[in-house]
């Protein structure tokens, strides 16, 4: 598929998620076949003002590419002066984040608080256009809340202010991501534009997938919470959707193989101690469901170095079938 002049293999993305999609976790999804994967959700105040860890998430290792990077504030004069230093990573596309929900972003008028504001969401988008070389897309939600449910009239705001795509999210800022996400009014948002229309939400499966874009009409599919651990559901779309069918099921062995492997390059891009920190949280994901899981994720939160940690899940990987 194809967002403004940017092509693409397939219509399975990498969701943006902050603590989690990093240029490691990133690089995993795009071995099993994530044909888009976005970076964590980065403040424009804090480019702006050349914060150094908020230049840090702008990192795009090569063996990813193509990488959007995703970006957040409620100004246009600022989103447009930063413009130029997202754009000097070599980023394909840069995705301005409208949907973040937590209380942190929505109270400086940021993220999802822009869906109570659609001029000024499409100031910031004709604002970010004017100043970028490659697409620009938004990621927002179905509203604010049960009583204002605007998704399709954002939607067309956003276009017309020059978004390249968008994707949405089925579920009100006030939902957060309790309930079932509504795949409807992604069909509508879908009927509504003549923009690519990435949906999110619910995404646990590769059947889930397929479903989505069946049932909706939308053109890409946007894996979130679903690739947490899991980063083989971009293999198993791409077969279901290629042969109508999954052949392939990591066995847990594999599953903790790559816990272990995702360790290793947390480790050599961000140092030891920093590197299994961050690490746990994915270890967890791996072995969730796997036998003794509970005690070996309780064993792996306790361990600080990384010799320690390699021969504990190599200990349990030799105990799994």
């Amino acid at each position: 598929m194809k967002i403004g002049n940017l092509k693409l293999k397939n219509n399975i993305f990498l969701a943006p998620m902050a603590g989690v999609t990093d240029t490691t976790f990133r690089r995993i999804c795009k071995s099993y076949g994530a044909g888009l994967v976005y970076s964590e959700m980065i403040s424009a105040k804090g480019l702006y003002y050349n914060d150094k860890k908020t230049a840090e998430l702008m990192k795009i290792a090569e063996d990813e590419r193509p990488c959007a990077i995703q970006i957040f504030g409620s100004g246009p004069d600022i989103i447009a002066e930063v413009i130029p230093k997202v754009l000097e990573t070599g980023t394909e596309m840069i995705d301005i984040n409208m949907g973040c929900p937590t209380p942190k972003i929505v109270n400086n008028g940021d993220g999802s608080a822009l869906m109570k504001n659609p001029e000024l969401a499409g100031k910031i988008v004709r604002a970010a256009v004017r100043s970028s070389s490659v697409p620009v897309t938004v990621k927002f939600r179905k509203g604010w809340d049960s009583d204002s449910i605007n998704a399709v009239e954002f939607a067309k705001i956003l276009e017309a202010n020059g978004a390249a795509a968008i994707a949405v999210h089925g579920r009100t800022r006030m939902e957060f991501y309790s309930g079932k996400a509504d795949w409807e009014i992604l069909r509508e948002v879908k009927n509504a534009v003549k923009i690519p229309v990435i949906g999110s939400g619910d995404l646990w499966t590769a059947r889930d997938a397929a479903d989505m874009l069946d049932t909706t009409g939308i053109d890409a599919v946007m894996i979130a919470r679903g690739a947490q651990g899991n980063p083989f559901i971009f293999r198993q779309i791409t077969e279901l959707l290629e042969t109508g069918q999954i052949s392939y099921n990591p066995m847990p062995r594999e599953r903790v193989e790559q816990a272990l492997a995702h360790v290793k390059m947390l480790v050599k891009e961000k140092g030891e101690s920093r590197g299994i920190k961050e690490a746990r949280k994915h270890i967890a994901w791996y072995i969730k469901g796997l036998p003794g899981s509970s005690r070996l994720k309780a064993e792996v939160f306790t361990i600080g170095d990384f010799d320690v940690l390699e021969r504990v899940l190599t200990k349990y990987i030799e105990h799994l079938k």
